[in-house]
């Protein structure tokens, strides 16, 4: 299972619906990873394989978005995005937290476990 690619439409459905609600409301089922990149960022080209391992990894635990900063302006302006990558890490009760720069894999399944709660598969 490959990292979602979410549009402004995408993520107002499945993420958070910021044009209607001031204070944050996570309308995801489960925690999700958002990789905001752009195409001609090196160390956005290193984290996109890490997101797609995680996808397959975590499918069905931890949904893995990737926001294409030069497609989707308005959403990295939402997210005051002023550097490449920011990950943004969503659990389901609580606030996002927001990353910056190219992190190791270990540091995503850190997060994934601490701050999810989603033990590390086993597979």
């Amino acid at each position: 299972m490959a990292a979602t690619q979410l549009t402004k439409q995408s993520f107002l459905d499945k993420v958070f619906d910021y044009e209607n609600n001031s204070e944050w409301t996570f309308k995801g089922d489960r925690p999700c990873i958002i990789d905001f990149y752009a195409d001609w960022c090196g160390p956005c080209k290193m984290v996109a394989p890490i997101m797609e391992e995680l996808s397959n990894e975590y499918a069905g635990e931890v949904d893995i978005y990737k926001i294409d900063t030069e497609a989707e302006q308005e959403l990295a302006a939402v997210f005051g995005i002023r550097s490449i990558p920011s990950i943004l890490f969503v659990p389901t009760d609580d606030q996002p937290q927001m990353a910056m720069g190219a992190l190791p894999k270990h540091t995503f399944k850190e997060v994934i476990r601490d701050k999810f709660g989603v033990a590390e598969p086993t597979n």
